[in-house]
């Protein structure tokens, strides 16, 4: 399974961007997918997950109410909405799929994407 993902960019504080992560390799259907991000120097760390069938939705607390994770399992794609961004949520997102057990640990995920950067200015 390869997962691609793409969307970053540079934007100005309270701006949108949208992220996709797209999956070759075989079908994501049947597992959760989740979007992670590292900061400089700083560890990574969970933004959001989704359940296979899409009627869960997790948010770390930092973006809840500000970000919205989906999927269109049709086209083995994941999405990351991101609104109301801050100059904190500067990061390199990663999106992975397939988690063994815990959906918040990075760890547990089998498959990752290489990552893109997201840069928020003041």
């Amino acid at each position: 399974v390869q997962l691609q993902a793409s969307g970053g960019g540079l934007v100005q504080a309270g701006g949108s961007l949208r992220l996709s992560c797209a999956a070759s390799g075989r079908t994501f259907s049947q597992y959760a997918v989740g979007w992670f991000r590292q900061a400089p120097g700083k560890e990574r760390v969970f933004v959001a997950v989704r359940n296979w069938n899409a009627d869960i939705a997790i948010y770390a607390d930092s973006v809840k109410g500000r970000f919205t994770i989906s999927r269109d399992n049709a086209k083995n794609t994941m999405y990351l909405q991101m609104n109301s961004l801050k100059p904190e949520d500067t990061a390199i997102y990663y999106c992975a799929s397939d988690p063994r057990s815990s959906w918040y640990l990075a760890d547990e995920y089998d498959y990752w994407g290489q990552g893109t950067l997201v840069t928020v200015s003041s």
